[in-house]
């Protein structure tokens, strides 16, 4: 295997690398690194905790070194958490150079943002939504002479499904330069190579992982198939087996919404396992303070929306369980790859309801493995279960009582409203579009009741004519 040096990095870098312990390249790195520093636009593929942050980290900062100026590089990244992740890195391994970054992310005080962004850092770290709105509300910084863009989980954000990134990334390549090096880096990327060839324009490298998995071997997939109204059970009684015989493990538990993820919260608090939160509709500070206390090991159970699947390094994670089976196979890639990082063992579970089959079969298929069954005494599920829902409904009901809806509501009404967008006409629009589905919907059904009474009415005269 190649070492730092014959990647074409100076001393200074190599150096760096060894402090944090880092003495040889991964792959990731080996392959992309020298071709980024030969200029050439990049698109690198590869498996999650295999090293794809630093492969960008360290180019541009040698390259920074060459000419340093501010703005230099601009790293796009869809969630806040993971670009605080990044910045941290840019700052650690390019402390020699004196680096300024700058983060530019949702939930923030816009105005010392703004501050910041105008000092010309050398690196800012940005969601598309936030800088987008800088973009739009003022003229102190400019970006037109950036000689890197840097686009992390890159599948999420070319999304074409997801509207508000596509839009706000119009918005920010506008004021881009057409001279510069584009990055995009993602353990997902196959359905993003056409973008790739409208953004990037210097002869791009394409690099993914040769491996036909898109786990690592070291994790442990399994599922546990169970009842839609058993599986709150199955969660507790997995937690309680897991701390028992492991008590310095830390687990992430996946759920699909705010509002599961606050109740399954309070719930395991109620069961007093040492719980902690993270989700969208959280305070950014509390957001970050949650993560925090969660890598410091000071709660050892962390449940989560998918805001916590993307790129976040949490070295110590040994089990993570999907309370709910991913809609998208990407997703569960993304979430399974929170453990077993870096050469470590861990183990995934998926809690699979009658509904899921489906889901599970499209994740096989995607990671070209077979997901094995968790063995479970289901005697001892079956003790707890009265207990485990008599506890959710009492947190159901306690979360009403906090306006936990209404909260959401008013959120997403701030949210048209910095948009530009009346929320009581988008309520509007929205309750035509579902009266509009709803005859479709309608009328779909009286053809099929139709057909289904033709089809009936020609059996009956076939057999008449058969007896006849």
């Amino acid at each position: 295997m190649a070492d730092f040096s014959s990647l074409g990095l100076s001393d200074w870098l190599i150096n760096q690398c060894k402090q944090l312990g880092i003495s040889k390249p991964t792959p990731v790195q080996e392959h992309c690194v020298p071709v980024i520093l030969q200029g050439r636009d990049c698109m690198g593929c590869a498996k999650t905790g295999s090293g794809k942050t630093a492969a960008f980290v360290l180019p541009v900062l040698q390259k920074l070194s060459e000419d340093p100026y501010g703005i230099f590089c601009l790293v796009l990244t869809p969630t806040r958490e993971l670009a605080y992740q990044i910045a941290e890195q840019f700052r650690v391994l390019g402390k020699p150079l004196g680096l300024k970054d700058c983060i530019v992310v949702g939930g923030m005080d816009m105005v010392s943002q703004a501050l910041a962004l105008s000092n010309k850092p050398h690196v800012v770290v940005a969601t598309p939504g936030r800088l987008a709105d800088h973009i739009r509300s003022s003229d102190t910084f400019s970006m037109s002479k950036i000689q890197f863009l840097i686009l992390d989980e890159a599948d999420r954000l070319l999304d074409q499904g997801c509207t508000d990134f596509t839009k706000d990334l119009e918005t920010i390549m506008g004021i881009l330069p057409a001279k510069r090096q584009t990055l995009l880096f993602s353990a997902t990327l196959t359905d993003t190579l056409q973008e790739l060839k409208n953004i990037a324009m210097n002869k791009p490298f394409f690099w993914e992982s040769k491996s036909e998995t898109r786990t690592v071997e070291e994790l442990d997939q399994r599922y546990i198939l169970t009842p839609e109204k058993v599986k709150d059970a199955y969660l507790v009684h997995l937690i309680q087996t897991f701390t028992d015989e492991h008590d310095d493990w830390s687990i992430i538990i996946f759920t699909n919404t705010c509002k599961s993820c606050q109740i399954l919260s309070m719930m395991l608090r109620e069961f007093n396992f040492p719980t902690i939160r993270l989700h969208s509709m959280m305070k950014q500070k509390q957001r970050f303070a949650n993560l925090a206390m969660f890598k410091a090991g000071v709660y050892k159970i962390l449940i989560a929306t998918d805001v916590a699947s993307r790129g976040l390094d949490i070295p110590s994670v040994q089990v993570v369980i999907n309370h709910n089976a991913p809609g998208r196979p990407k997703i569960y890639i993304h979430r399974v790859g929170r453990t077993a990082r870096a050469g470590r063992n861990g183990v995934s579970i998926t809690l699979v309801t009658q509904y899921d089959i489906h889901l599970v079969q499209a994740v096989e298929e995607q990671i070209q493995t077979k997901l094995k069954e968790y063995p479970v005494e289901e005697k001892e599920v079956l003790k707890i279960l009265t207990q485990v829902n008599v506890t959710r409904r009492q947190c159901e009901i306690k979360l009403e009582a906090t306006d936990f809806d209404e909260k959401k509501e008013i959120n997403k009404r701030k949210q048209l409203i910095l948009e530009g967008k009346d929320p009581d006409l988008e309520a509007k629009r929205k309750a035509e579009l579902e009266k509009i589905r709803s005859r479709k919907k309608l009328f779909k059904q009286k053809i099929r009741q139709s057909i289904q009474k033709q089809k009936h009415g020609r059996m009956k005269r076939k057999q008449k004519e058969a007896l006849a």
